[in-house]
């Protein structure tokens, strides 16, 4: 049996230490700003992106990697004699999957196994780590693909947003509606159900506030969480605020709770301060 090799993309927004932990191949997706272009999570930070986006005032625009990006990535490890589980972004949002799938058709049946989490950020991360843990636990491909899809109508991911600039600035909401937000200091939850985005709870409030009622929202009492993993991930939060969740979500008896940081692509359609929490449900 060959040994197996997880690789997920960028947006899965897990940090270096997780990606070395788990020896996960990361392969980027693309930003783009003023005609140039940057790998996300090497060539550009979110702090960066952010300084671009108040300079020009425009929202840069994402793209997914080609399917010759993923060839080329997949041959690597194929080669090096390795089957491959790509753990990857909701075919429902990106071309990333379908790239990904059609790059796999060149390959010898059974070497490379694609999956669609349904998901994004660390929805994504959560189920590769999931999979790289059954690799290293010696499962083969086909198994890890099978028992790690079973997996993804049970991973909830739901982030609440400070500002509707940057969904406005990317077409996501009207005029109208960044207008009233922002008069009416309104701060929607956005959930991932069935591979896209939805409007969940508004929240209304300070900060501080607003925070609260989102954790509450999403965590309650914590009885449907599956407590050996939660992750937190936000674009430019303050260190205090996520610190918040972390040891609230280790007070419900959490075992790890991952704190991440949203990368490029993520964060240009979130904007700063959006924060969220991640859990695979019982």
């Amino acid at each position: 049996m060959n040994r197996v090799k997880i690789i997920t993309d960028s947006t899965a927004d897990l940090s270096k230490d997780l990606v070395e932990k788990y020896d996960l191949g990361i392969i980027p997706l693309y930003v783009l700003i003023e005609e140039k272009s940057y790998l996300d999570g090497i060539e550009m930070t979110t702090e960066e992106l952010y300084r671009q986006v108040e300079r020009t005032q425009k929202l840069p625009k994402t793209a997914a990697p080609s399917t010759g990006d993923f060839h080329e990535f997949f041959a690597k490890w194929v080669g090096a004699g390795y089957d491959i589980v790509y753990v990857g972004l909701s075919s429902k949002l990106s071309a990333t999957y379908q790239a990904a799938r059609l790059a796999a058709e060149e390959f010898e049946e059974g070497r490379v196994w694609v999956l669609d989490t349904k998901n994004l950020s660390t929805g994504i991360g959560i189920l590769a780590i999931k999979a790289a843990e059954l690799a290293q636990k010696g499962m083969d491909a086909a198994s890890i693909h099978n028992e790690v899809s079973s997996m993804v109508p049970k991973v909830r991911v739901s982030f609440v947003i400070d500002t509707l600039k940057y969904l406005h600035m990317g077409g996501r909401c009207s005029a109208v509606q960044f207008l009233a937000s922002s008069v009416l200091k309104i701060h929607p939850q956005i959930i991932v159900q069935d591979g896209g985005m939805i409007v969940g709870a508004k929240f209304r409030g300070k900060r501080t506030s607003y925070l609260d009622q989102f954790y509450k929202e999403v965590v309650g009492d914590g009885s449907q969480i599956d407590r050996s993993r939660v992750f937190v991930t936000h674009s430019g939060c303050a260190e205090e605020e996520v610190s918040e969740y972390k040891n609230r979500l280790e007070a419900l008896g959490v075992s790890e709770v991952l704190v991440t940081q949203a990368g490029t692509v993520i964060s240009s359609h979130c904007g700063p301060g959006t924060i969220g929490i991640i859990y695979i449900e019982k």
